[in-house]
């Protein structure tokens, strides 16, 4: 669906600014001579005002075409808004935020065919970023990278163990797990399991996770990739592994695989707004009028 909308944003705007330009180049000269020769012919002060109304289509043409390309030229390469539907990155992310993802931190990428013509910079491990799901490219998701391009990754007992990539046969960085600390157990649950807070180290970035106490091993669900261990994959060179900060409430790239890097959106920076939609089920009110606003989360995302 974004696709489509960005596709009919530029339709749009081309269409009113080859009008405009048509109109500037051909019809509008016209007009202004037989204005010149009308005032010629009747001896008519310039003073007086002899310009008529623009057609409808070349008035609106002017009028949508700065606005349009505008919004076009923000969306496309600077920012655009995401909501997040969905739990799969609590505590970082709630449902009702209401996001700002940076389009330009990977790259410029033409808006439709969504392919990169100026190259800016690569994810880094521990980015929240937006891209296209592999299963389904007409889906944006919104996960955190865990794995770069070369880097071996295992999801063992709840925590991830990285080996980084090396292209040298020496002094190659071995498997080490990724640091957690206990936080809390706080008074969100999930399947009636309550929620653990942690906080984790990925690279430089230091953020929460929860995890619940449920024991229950999915690893019979998890990609398998050929020649590596059930929980354990290689990231291909083009490619990046994301998880979910929910780490059992995340349909994430242990269960399907890796994000191309053309798949690739954008870095998540920033919550605008956020909502909250508590309701009970029984109410009147439509469920997507919200209830309140979260002031306090508005702001940065790590």
């Amino acid at each position: 669906m974004a696709n489509y909308f960005s596709i009919f944003l530029v339709i749009l705007t081309l269409s009113s600014g080859f009008i405009w330009l048509v109109d500037s180049l051909v019809f509008a000269p016209k007009r202004r001579d037989r204005i010149a020769v009308t005032r010629a012919e009747h001896k008519i002060d310039a003073e007086v005002n002899l310009d008529q109304p623009l057609p409808w289509l070349v008035d609106t043409a002017q009028q949508i075409f700065p606005v349009i390309a505008f919004v076009l030229i923000l969306r496309s390469f600077l920012y655009e808004p995401f909501q997040i539907p969905s739990g799969s990155m609590m505590p970082t992310l709630l449902v009702g935020d209401f996001i700002l993802v940076e389009k330009f931190s990977y790259g410029l990428k033409d808006p439709v065919m969504r392919k990169k013509f100026v190259d800016i910079g690569e994810p880094e491990r521990g980015d929240v970023v937006v891209f296209k799901y592999p299963v389904d490219p007409n889906l944006d998701y919104i996960k955190r990278v865990v794995g770069l391009p070369g880097d071996t990754i295992i999801y063992r007992n709840k925590q991830i163990q990285i080996k980084p990539a090396c292209n040298t046969a020496d002094n190659c960085p071995t498997m080490e797990a990724v640091a957690l600390k206990f936080e809390s157990v706080g008074d969100e649950f999930q399947n009636f399991s309550p929620l653990e807070k942690y906080t984790e180290q990925l690279g430089e970035v230091s953020h929460n996770i929860y995890r619940t106490t449920d024991h229950t091993n999915r690893s019979s669900d998890y990609y398998q990739q050929p020649g590596t261990q059930v929980d354990e994959w290689l990231v291909p060179e083009g490619h990046y592994f994301v998880m979910g900060d929910n780490r059992d409430n995340s349909l994430d790239g242990r269960f399907w695989g890796f994000v191309p890097e053309e798949n690739l959106v954008g870095k998540a920076v920033a919550i605008w707004i956020s909502f909250e939609f508590d309701r009970v089920p029984s109410s009147w009110i439509p469920a997507w009028i919200p209830t309140g606003v979260r002031f306090n989360r508005v702001g940065g995302i790590h």
